[in-house]
């Protein structure tokens, strides 16, 4: 079994590669394309896992109430110009440019992750609890992946 922590980390880590990957393309090539689409999708579902399973734990203490709806408002953020980059066509200077905003944020809020909030939550996710929260990430990101379209065309309708 994986921590919640190391699931999260381990989700951050092919998160690094693929930003890297993407920003070491060009135009819409086929790379960029396969780059960004697994890219979507694990962000999607991984944000949405987080959020319902690690940061609803950390918002039932007072001091956790904060940083989790920091976390969620950035997840919010992102997940505005990763729509927005969808919708725009990859080989025009525009996209690459509003990428890297993407890029920066989101790198910063992995380090701020990992390097503020976990410290926080092993206050409220034991040793003894992080294998079973880990297990719950990762069926809730499975089930997440499943649920990506369906949540935009609802998203789109409102």
């Amino acid at each position: 079994m994986t921590s919640i922590y190391d699931a999260i980390r381990a989700d951050h880590d092919r998160h690094r590669e693929l930003l890297e990957r993407i920003d070491d393309t060009s135009g819409d090539s086929a790379e960029r394309k396969t780059a960004w689409r697994a890219f979507y999708q694990d962000v999607k579902s991984h944000s949405a896992a987080e959020e319902e399973t690690f940061y609803s734990k950390l918002m039932q203490q007072t001091w956790g109430q904060d940083a989790a709806r920091h976390s969620v408002h950035e997840h919010a953020e992102m997940d505005e110009i990763m729509e927005e980059l969808r919708g725009m066509d990859m080989s025009s200077p525009g996209w690459i440019q509003r990428f890297r905003t993407l890029k920066h944020d989101y790198e910063h809020h992995m380090e701020e992750e990992e390097n503020e909030v976990f410290a926080r939550a092993r206050k409220v996710i034991g040793a003894e609890k992080n294998e079973s929260f880990g297990a719950r990430f990762q069926t809730r990101k499975a089930q997440e992946l499943e649920l990506i379209e369906a949540k935009r065309e609802d998203a789109l309708e409102d």
